[in-house]
């Protein structure tokens, strides 16, 4: 009874130990580093400057990776600021298309299909400054050499975190390299409104837009295929978007549920009332055509 009793809590004691060693190794509530960071980031400069986008020229993968990690290695994980990142944007730096920029807002997957890696759109992930840490985790440590694969700090436990501050700065470049006619693709069915404030495009992207070299704003706001209709143009969050581009002296337009982007969405939703063609479909040598649109597909 009294060895049974023993064993009964040196097994709690050895629980109750790994438990606390592993809240004392997470010292922030976010992931840590993702696993073969070098090697992922190394490789994904290769696969843009080979594959992806090679009218960029060649670039030092190896040399802008010891510049991104400078930027936050061996460094207060709280103490990060964007202008950290200043050698690595040069370094990665390359020409934006002249009318290919998009912004977007609550719909990052929707966007890279759309952008479909540069070739009909340039959005901040298809640059390769942006391709370069997309989906990634990382940060350091304050007294140490290495990477954190434990833990990082997530926004809310501190604003200048390595991530949070690498992609403000790479949202301003990218606002800064953007001209042309300038595309903006939101989300009309997210919470709290598809145009959010505070946010990446309101702080980062809008203010640093170099006026003299865009010729027009054109949004775009499109509902999840099964989400709600919250925001549209002219009404609550995007009607606030439109009279602050429109103040700042921009030609601005806006078009709810753009057809091209509503084809996209259709594909995993093909049966859906959405998606249906509202008029006939006609056979014509074995091919289905229709020149009717998707319903829905409202401009303002």
């Amino acid at each position: 009874m009294m060895k049974s009793l023993l064993l009964s809590l040196l097994l709690v004691s050895v629980l109750f130990m790994n438990s606390f060693s592993e809240v004392q190794g997470r010292k922030w509530k976010g992931e840590g580093t993702t696993q073969n960071l070098e090697s992922i980031v190394i490789g994904r400069c290769y696969d843009y400057i080979r594959i992806v986008n090679p009218a960029v020229g060649e670039k030092n993968c190896s040399e802008m990776w010891e510049a991104f990690k400078n930027a936050f290695i061996n460094k207060d994980p709280c103490s990060i600021l964007p202008q950290d990142y200043e050698l690595f944007i040069n370094l990665s730096l390359h020409t934006i298309p002249p009318n290919k920029s998009l912004f977007w807002e609550n719909n990052q997957l929707l966007v890279n299909s759309f952008s479909d890696r540069g070739r009909r759109y340039m959005s901040l992930g298809d640059t390769l400054f942006g391709f370069f840490g997309d989906f990634l985790n990382w940060c350091g440590q304050a007294n140490g050499a290495g990477l954190d694969y434990e833990s990082c700090p997530t926004t809310e436990e501190c604003e200048n975190n390595a991530v949070e501050s690498f992609w403000r700065m790479a949202s301003v470049t990218y606002a800064q390299q953007s001209s042309g006619v300038i595309h903006v693709l939101l989300n009309g069915s997210a919470v709290g409104g598809a145009y959010p404030e505070p946010g990446f495009f309101a702080d980062y992207e809008i203010p640093n837009l170099q006026k003299d070299k865009i010729s027009q704003i054109v949004i775009w706001v499109v509902d999840d295929i099964e989400g709600p209709d919250i925001d549209s143009c002219g009404t609550h969050t995007v009607k606030i978007l439109e009279n602050k581009l429109k103040t700042l002296g921009y030609d601005v337009t806006c078009t709810d549920n753009y057809k091209s982007v509503m084809l996209l969405l259709c594909l995993d939703y093909p049966d859906h009332s959405k998606c249906t063609l509202s008029s006939s479909v006609s056979s014509v040598d074995g091919s289905l055509l229709s020149d009717g649109p998707l319903t829905d597909m409202g401009t303002v």
